[in-house]
């Protein structure tokens, strides 16, 4: 576990959010560490952008509580260090790039004009075009640089990328790690897009049916499970090797002979091996593999978290 005595970026103990009865999130125990970038992953109606919400202040918590930096989110202190990106990218249709930006800059008080301009000029957008003419890439650019240019400690970011050319998402995810490595900030954002996660990202937290399901350190989570890919048995149903420990076991899937494990390993750290003889290939997961393990599993029931001194635990 983190030192408690240190602010985290983002910390949430038993969080839940209820809308007219139904949950959107409940019982979620969450501590990510100040200077990660951390990818938030789920499917859609998983919790994510209510996460996102109640972290910046716009939403209060049903249950639990949470703390951004240390502080409670809408103080004033949580307000001037942390800077959230909606879904739906809300800007003035009729103001121009130009007033959009003198405005964030009479906003906030540690506004970075120059960061905020060089990433519009690097999507070649004129400053004196409306926000209402622009391409949904290009309002996403706009807003991408209203809220880098707030220097905040802590970027909340949901789906930054799903507006975005390929190219211009290469380049904006150099540019979040960049802002982690200069500056320090923090950063946590959703995307469905896991691969390019894989590449910007040092932790993840997975959210499913309003609950934790992953969160950790990507690499200590994926040294925690092993992948194997061995001949179906054709006595058994899901296709795995008589005697092998199914409860340690997040995913299988069966193509004709073939099968595929993802397999949680045990607080010890030892592999859960079990009726798995030489003829399986056990290989280390990528953060795709795990992630998609976790969310085809038909009905979770254990989350896994990882923390300095167990790479890998599972809890009820």
């Amino acid at each position: 576990m983190s030192d408690p005595t240190v602010a985290g970026a983002l910390r949430a103990t038993r969080l839940g959010r209820q809308f007219e009865g139904r949950r959107a999130l409940w019982a979620c125990d969450i501590d990510i560490a100040a200077g990660s970038i951390t990818a938030l992953v789920g499917p859609n109606g998983a919790g994510k952008s209510t996460l996102l919400q109640l972290a910046a202040g716009l939403l209060r918590p049903s249950t639990g509580e949470i703390r951004v930096l240390g502080h409670a989110p809408g103080s004033r202190e949580a307000r001037e260090d942390t800077a959230f990106l909606a879904q739906d990218r809300p800007l003035f249709a009729r103001f121009t790039v130009a007033d959009t930006l003198r405005l964030g800059r009479r906003l906030n008080r540690r506004w970075d004009q120059d960061a905020a301009e060089r990433l519009v000029r690097a999507g070649n957008i004129p400053l004196d075009a409306r926000i209402g003419s622009l391409s949904g890439g290009n309002r996403t650019r706009v807003a991408l640089a209203m809220t880098l240019g707030k220097r905040a400690g802590l970027l909340l970011l949901d789906e930054p990328l799903a507006d975005l050319d390929p190219l211009a998402r290469h380049e904006i995810t150099a540019l979040l790690m960049a802002e982690a490595a200069e500056h320090g900030t923090s950063i946590v954002m959703s995307s469905h897009v896991l691969a390019e996660l894989d590449e910007v990202c040092d932790r993840v937290l997975l959210l499913r049916d309003g609950t934790v399901r992953l969160c950790g350190d990507i690499q200590e989570l994926c040294d925690g499970h092993t992948r194997l890919t061995g001949r179906a048995d054709p006595i058994e149903t899901d296709g795995l090797p008589h005697g092998f420990d199914r409860t340690a076991v997040v995913h299988a899937a069966r193509t004709g002979r073939q099968v595929t494990a993802l397999v949680r390993h045990p607080a010890t750290g030892a592999a859960p091996l079990p009726g798995a003889d030489d003829r399986w290939i056990a290989e280390t997961p990528t953060m795709e593999n795990l992630l998609l393990a976790y969310l085809r599993a038909p009905h979770p029931t254990t989350s896994a978290t990882t923390s300095a001194t167990a790479p890998e635990g599972a809890a009820a």
